[in-house]
């Protein structure tokens, strides 16, 4: 796949270049700073784009910025965000939309190649994949809510949702069998009210209904 990485650390960044590209992905641009990154990904199209959160000059969140303007200019881009620390204020942002392939990592989990390169399939192919560390924060920020209906197998079925993990995984994860995986996956949609829709569709609503909620609570 052809991926746009927009990275300001240099060894980071070179390292992305070798790593994608001893996976056989092709580097379509690299770039250091804000301002570069969604002209690089309008001239480029990419499969999908790594993107820092915080880039120069602000170090803000220039990266996350441009991810959103890129999907509003590339509808359905994929977007995989990289961070150094657990912020899930940007991660409920990308997901906000209810689109597919977004991931949101943090640096440390490059280190893992083959969970860094199995995410950035996921989202490439429209999944999500979030970090288990920004899942683990989130599920322990919730109160009054829905998702207090959950049981607390519900709740690491829909935690290994959100890192993106099909049914499979999820049932050799939890040594379950897949069928009992998909009975709780069904319990979590009735029990949060998501309509009957595509179940990949609602698979992303799941996730967005605790990240909408630990934003509110976060900012209550």
């Amino acid at each position: 796949m052809r991926v746009v990485i927009a990275e300001d650390n240099a060894l980071l960044r070179e390292g992305l270049v070798l790593l994608l590209g001893s996976a056989g992905h092709e580097v379509a641009a690299v770039v250091g700073s804000g301002p570069e990154i969604l002209p690089a990904l309008l001239a480029q199209r990419p499969d999908i784009a790594v993107l820092d959160v915080r880039m120069p000059p602000g170090f803000r969140d220039e990266g996350l910025r441009a991810a959103l303007a890129a999907r509003e200019r590339l509808p359905g881009l994929p977007v995989l965000v990289l961070s150094q620390y657990v912020e899930e204020s940007y991660a409920a942002e990308l997901l906000s939309g209810g689109a597919r392939g977004v991931g949101y990592l943090l640096k440390d989990r490059v280190g893992c190649v083959d969970e860094f390169l199995d995410a950035l399939d996921r989202v490439a192919r429209g999944g999500t994949a979030l970090d288990p560390e920004v899942v683990t924060e989130l599920m322990g920020r919730h109160a009054d809510s829905p998702l207090d209906a959950l049981t607390p197998r519900e709740r690491e079925v829909l935690r290994l949702m959100a890192e993106g993990h099909d049914n499979t995984t999820i049932a050799r994860t939890l040594v379950i069998t897949e069928r009992s995986v998909s009975k709780h996956i069904g319990n979590v949609f009735l029990k949060l009210g998501l309509p009957p829709s595509d179940s990949g569709h609602r698979r992303v609503l799941a996730v967005l209904a605790y990240l909408r909620h630990a934003r509110h609570v976060r900012h209550a």
